[in-house]
């Protein structure tokens, strides 16, 4: 494998172990415990495949510094969106981290707004 590509492959092989980990912690009931493969997903996509920004990466230290059990991009890279995973009690503490990391980078403000989790897309039958 040439060298350029093996942090590319790197990341593929350590995602797919992480969304076998997330399924089996989900199934389990375990939610609070997914945060950490969140959070290495993040930096795997950083570091290993190169498509984070410097947005993306303000909103998930900021997110964990502020108490988020996890925190990594989403969607197609090079901009988008951040997900965290926070406890409800820590919610507006993480908001104003996010909100103020921007403006001391003198980003542009972030469109911040809450997810809760659900059972999803379930078989009607």
């Amino acid at each position: 494998l040439p060298t350029e590509l093996r942090p590319l492959v790197r990341h593929v092989v350590t995602e797919n172990e992480r969304v076998l980990s997330v399924a089996a912690k989900l199934r389990a009931g375990r939610v609070s415990e997914i945060g950490p493969e969140l959070t290495a997903s993040h930096t795997s996509l950083r570091v290993d495949y190169q498509i984070s920004c410097l947005e993306l990466d303000v909103a998930v230290d900021a997110a964990l510094d502020a108490g988020a059990l996890g925190s990594r991009m989403i969607g197609g890279g090079f901009g988008g969106s951040a997900i965290a995973l926070v406890r409800a009690d820590e919610l507006a503490a993480a908001e104003r981290a996010v909100t103020e990391a921007y403006a001391e980078r003198s980003l542009a403000a972030p469109r911040l707004f809450t997810a809760a989790p659900s059972a999803g897309a379930g078989r009607d039958r």
